[in-house]
């Protein structure tokens, strides 16, 4: 990982940011700080980080306020929640606002070490690099390249998270193979990740609402009950 790499630790507990500082300089990333939402979002236009770390609870500006007013001025840059809770409904509201990952308090420092590392193999694309073939996708409608992680649809461009593309291109690139909730989640976030296979129900959801004409009756993303997901190219 390039020593240049810059991370945003957000948390309005001056122990919790040092603790999670330490961690992630022994991996030569650079830190910088913020200790309410207010400044994190400042921060991410003045500092432009590759990744945040972001605390849930805190005061005026909790975390998923934070990581909603990211996403709805377009910023994708991934995150990380740390957390007290740790409920799957939590969890799935944070996901639907575009969270790359939790880590749940009290945690280990390597954990959460071995979890930014993760999140950024994801979103350079190293990690699904050895499972699916580069290329593109195009039906006239949606189009997807997997080399520029571009996707548009009727020519207009479409914000995925970095895990919303890796799991739409897995689907894209094995059009009409159908794969159970576990086997996506092995694929697309890989061994070192703990969560549930709901994560992936959430994530195509949230990726239907993106892509889909009527994302209550999909027609690219379709659900093989009793099974799992499928891709379907739609002719038009």
């Amino acid at each position: 990982m390039s020593k240049t790499t810059k991370i945003l630790v957000v948390d309005d507990e001056p122990k919790i940011r040092r603790i999670v500082e330490q961690s992630l300089r022994k991996d030569a990333y650079r830190v910088v700080h913020a200790c309410d939402g207010m400044e994190a979002l400042q921060k991410l236009e003045t500092e432009h980080p590759d990744l945040l770390v972001l605390d849930l609870m805190m005061p005026e500006m909790d975390g998923f306020e934070v990581c909603k007013a990211m996403r709805n001025r377009g910023d994708n840059t991934p995150v990380i929640i740390l957390t007290a809770k740790d409920e799957l409904e939590d969890k799935a509201f944070g996901f639907n606002l575009g969270v790359d990952d939790y880590v749940t308090k009290p945690f280990s420092p390597s954990e959460l070490a071995l979890r930014v590392k993760a999140v950024l193999r994801r979103v350079s694309g190293e990690e699904l690099a050895p499972r699916l073939k580069e290329g593109t996708f195009d039906d006239g409608r949606l189009y997807i390249n997997s080399k520029t992680r571009e996707v548009r649809l009727n020519g207009e461009d479409v914000y995925l998270t970095a895990k919303e593309f890796d799991l739409l291109w897995v689907l894209a690139n094995n059009p009409g193979v159908v794969y159970s909730r576990d086997q996506l989640l092995d694929m697309v976030w890989g061994n070192e990740y703990f969560g549930d296979a709901g994560t992936v129900t959430v994530l195509i959801r949230r990726i239907r609402e993106k892509i889909e004409k009527d994302p209550a009756n999909p027609t690219y993303l379709r659900t093989v009950w009793g099974i799992g997901y499928k891709f379907e190219s739609v002719s038009i």
